[in-house]
């Protein structure tokens, strides 16, 4: 199966061309618009041409994606957009292939479905849009809500110890690990970009928050005012440093990291550096393991490395196939001997 290569958009597009004429129906507030907005704004860039993008939903309040995009769209099943999205890559793999999900929809009924895409590495991007709540069904915990959460369903605080979406996606084998949040625009939009350039499974997870429902959930990293000093912005070949004076960096001390001061006899030479594209996962493992209050927060490209991605090597075992045994026959097949008879 010989899938022809298309050329790149030649009309210049812009934001107004992925925007539907459907009305958005979030919650006023909603993180969604950000996200929306900011999807809108990068694809134009990547010079793809509009009929070869397609979004690809489950259930809950993020899955209403697809409608507020002037793209092709699939609103499926709760949980079962990578199944829905990994047929519809190896069909037609010069689609470029977007999953929206949520830390419900995604973690928890789609758990299975999405950690078996990431260790396959389908050529897709996955947004998850992770606010530690059920927003759809108004208010129930969630896989990363936090321990001893009081939600309708967990009255007495959650018992459940939450999901680490970037371990979770690290211990599957994804190639493409980041994360973002709703109000940085710029630090979304470049991952956005890098995520949609990488060859196998992109997992962006996005920090986004609910107003309705579980209004500041992550105000204590991502508000303005503290930022700075409870998030680790991630560039490759940089040490870790952060805070508003940029006076902060992480190091190792024997296998345990820990934070340092620096200018009080700590240089930046000591510190840890940020290593992407590592073949060797440990770095991401340690960063994905970094949370406030112990540690700020990393955001940015936790690792990114090449592989073979799954649509791939079902094409090659195709062409394989057809090379030894030549192109199959349906009808022999349905008639063939290997039939119950009475």
């Amino acid at each position: 199966m010989n899938i022809p290569v298309k050329p790149l958009s030649s009309v210049a597009l812009t934001k107004a061309d992925f925007v539907s004429k459907q009305t958005v129906r979030w919650c006023p507030g909603c993180g969604d618009y950000s996200i929306l907005a900011n999807i809108q704004k990068v694809l134009p860039e990547l010079n793809i041409p509009k009929e070869d993008i397609v979004f690809v939903s489950g259930i809950g309040c993020s899955s209403r994606f697809p409608y507020y995009m002037d793209t092709y769209g699939m609103h499926t099943l709760h949980g079962r957009a990578p199944a829905f999205a990994t047929g519809l890559k190896v069909a037609r793999p010069e689609l470029s292939v977007w999953i929206v999900t949520g830390d419900g929809d995604g973690l928890s009924i789609g758990g299975n479905q999405l950690l078996h895409m990431l260790r396959r590495n389908l050529d897709v991007n996955v947004l998850l849009f992770n606010n530690r709540i059920y927003g759809l069904t108004k208010g129930q915990y969630s896989p990363t809500s936090e321990q001893g959460k009081v939600t309708k369903s967990t009255p007495f605080g959650s018992p459940d110890m939450p999901l680490n979406p970037m371990l979770f996606a690290l211990s599957a084998g994804a190639t493409f690990i980041a994360r973002t949040f709703d109000v940085d625009t710029k630090g979304m939009q470049e991952i956005f970009k890098e995520a949609a350039k990488h060859k196998g499974t992109s997992f962006v997870e996005i920090y986004q928050n609910c107003n309705i429902f579980n209004d500041g959930t992550f105000a204590a990293v991502k508000d303005r005012s503290v930022r700075e000093d409870r998030i680790l912005r991630l560039k490759h070949g940089e040490p870790f440093v952060f805070g508003k004076e940029q006076n902060k960096g992480i190091r190792l001390n024997g296998l345990k990291p820990e934070i340092v001061e620096l200018g009080s006899g700590v240089n930046e030479n000591e510190l840890l550096k940020h290593d992407q594209f590592s073949s060797d996962s440990t770095l991401a493992n340690l960063l994905s393991g970094f949370d406030y209050p112990e540690f700020p927060v990393p955001m940015g490209i936790l690792r990114q490395v090449e592989n073979s991605t799954y649509e791939e090597k079902i094409e090659q075992q195709i062409k394989t196939q057809i090379e030894l045994k030549g192109v199959g026959n349906l009808t022999n097949l349905l008639r063939g001997g290997q039939v119950w008879t009475n």
